[in-house]
């Protein structure tokens, strides 16, 4: 009997806990993951981060779903890229346009450091809660690089390198001791774009003047005693109190839910037909590289496979049920080869279905070429891309070896057999031959750039020249369509197909167990996009990687000190 009665007890709360207002939580402490898991390595190292697509699909779904009573959000110190903030942003402005309360809380926002950005992802919230103990770091906005050409110098180590053009400045911490002219106008630039939109939206957030703004940006960072004077948050108070208050305002029986595990039960609680139609989300993160996507367990994080793209994108055109496609592009670059493979089957599959771009973060040099071919290109303000140009070279150990006594003999059959040793430089013969492929390359990328883009080809150079450009700047130049984030995208592919607003979206490729487990049949089969753990993941530079201790990379690459976190 006593058992029944636990039983039935249990069952009651369930079936409460089912129907009871609800109170949205998103913890970022741990920060956010773009896309899902490309490898178990992957899937192991982001088991604690919630996936940036969940959060952005239940905030939307929450603001018509009438037991959802409001939100709270902790930010953390983990650092998120710009543009995944912004869509944040976009985000919770949406979810409060609902009627829907939003509250941010923070433990600090940087202690003894920069929390410029978490701080403008907590203005499009309703009020912001800081710890007593905590500050706000709100210092503006800085890129900083270091030059090694004169360390190397002295270590007998020497780079030889050609770049299309004068704003491709990849390889300048190598080759150069200070910026260039066009360096430093460029970094200029975006400095400026950044700060723009970052004081726009903590003006518009906190209802500052924006001259008030750049101010602060000056004065800061800020004691929480002092941020509290300049109205930069509304209440010092500990998590406790932040968490308690929400609730009482929710109700006595609202209790927390992640909007992660939120989202994942609405959606199955709403299976869709299994022959409905959808969009298909493709997505393309990390370094560009030819075979399959993956990670180096060496080092060196994600990388995006032109096979493992291509054939998700094959496994997309060919689905009767897919009506559009969305390409999700968080890269800063790297193989040409590659990043043309994946542009033939982005240009293939617009023949057939609407193709959507949405960059993240960093859409930059191969990653703006992999997604220039798409019908429509959505950014966000804070989204680095461009840097069309090209550069390829080497390092010249000559001295080095001298210095610490080595000798190295080459033997070779063909005048240039060896001309990619590091233990020589390039002949001007050589030289003829890498100014002949880094023409080819240039002139490729910018001519498939004024295809795409409808440009002159003058004007496509013009915007060209490896210089990096915001997403507000390339929209503005005409680089980039429309500013916004995933989920605008995602409209945008169900509105050009005609799809209804709430027609599901289906990652690429879709395995069930079965095909996961027994391997492609073929290169066309759609197993063939599986990611794998990869060994040999540094590349076509792995011995001049290994020679300087560096990570490998392609011809059309980013820096990855460009992010603004």
């Amino acid at each position: 009997m006593d058992a029944g009665k636990a039983i039935f007890e249990t069952v009651d709360k369930l079936r409460q806990r089912r129907t009871a207002p609800l109170v949205l939580e998103l913890d970022l402490t741990e920060g956010l993951t773009e896309g899902p898991p490309s490898d178990p390595l992957s899937m192991v190292l982001s088991m604690r981060k919630p996936r940036l697509s969940d959060v952005l699909s239940g905030l939307r779904r929450a603001r018509q779903d009438s037991r959802v009573k409001g939100l709270v959000v902790k930010i953390g110190g983990s650092p998120m890229g710009l543009a995944m903030v912004q869509d944040l942003r976009q985000a919770v402005t949406e979810f409060r346009a609902s009627g829907k309360p939003a509250v941010a809380f923070a433990e600090t926002f940087g202690e003894f450091g920069g929390g410029t950005v978490p701080y403008y992802l907590a203005t499009a919230f309703e009020r912001v809660y800081l710890q007593p103990s905590g500050d706000v770091g709100l210092t503006g906005v800085a890129v900083e690089q270091r030059f090694v050409k004169g360390t190397l110098s002295k270590l007998g180590v020497g780079y030889e390198v050609g770049q299309r053009h004068e704003y491709k400045t990849a390889a300048n911490t190598f080759t150069q001791d200070h910026m260039t002219e066009a360096h430093r106008e460029s970094i200029g630039r975006i400095v400026e774009s950044v700060t723009e939109s970052l004081v726009a939206g903590i003006a518009e957030g906190r209802r500052l003047d924006p001259g008030k703004v750049r101010e602060l940006f000056d004065r800061g960072p800020f004691t929480s005693a002092e941020a509290l004077e300049e109205g930069l948050v509304d209440e010092l108070a500990y998590r406790d109190e932040v968490y308690d208050e929400v609730k009482r305002s929710a109700g006595a029986e609202a209790h927390l839910l992640y909007v992660t595990r939120y989202a994942k039960g609405a959606a199955v609680r709403k299976l869709p037909q299994p022959m409905s139609d959808g969009v298909a989300l493709v997505h393309g993160h990390g370094m560009i590289r030819s075979g399959r996507s993956g990670r180096s367990p060496l080092g060196g994080g994600g990388a995006m496979g032109s096979d493992t793209i291509s054939a998700a994108l094959r496994a997309a055109r060919r689905d009767e049920q897919v009506k559009a496609v969305v390409f999700r592009v968080d890269s800063p670059g790297g193989s040409y080869v590659a990043s043309d493979t994946v542009w033939r089957e982005v240009t293939l599959t617009r023949k057939v279905k609407p193709v959507i771009v949405s960059m993240g973060d960093v859409a930059a040099s191969g990653g703006y070429f992999v997604s220039m071919a798409a019908d429509v290109i959505v950014a966000q303000p804070g989204t680095l891309t461009g840097s069309i140009g090209v550069y390829g070279g080497k390092a010249v150990l000559t001295e080095l070896f001298e210095k610490i006594g080595m000798n190295t003999e080459l033997v070779g059959s063909g005048a240039n057999a060896g001309m990619f040793s590091s233990s020589r430089g390039f002949s001007p013969e050589q030289w003829e031959r890498i100014n002949a492929w880094l023409d080819r390359i240039y002139d490729d990328f910018v001519g498939k750039v004024a295809k795409s883009r409808d440009l002159t080809r003058e004007r496509a150079h013009e915007l060209a020249r490896g210089r990096v450009w915001t997403g507000a700047d390339a929209q503005a130049n005409g680089l980039v369509d429309e500013l916004g984030g995933l989920e605008h995208a995602l409209a945008l592919a169900r509105g050009r197909a005609g799809l209804a607003d709430d027609a599901p979206v289906r990652l690429y490729p879709r395995l069930n167990p079965l095909e996961r487990l027994r391997g492609p049949d073929s290169s066309e089969d759609k197993s063939a996009a599986l990611a794998r753990l990869r060994v040999d993941a540094w590349g076509p530079l792995a011995r001049l990687s290994a020679e300087l201790g560096l990570p490998a990379t392609g011809p059309l690459i980013l820096p990855s000190w460009y992010v603004i976190r």
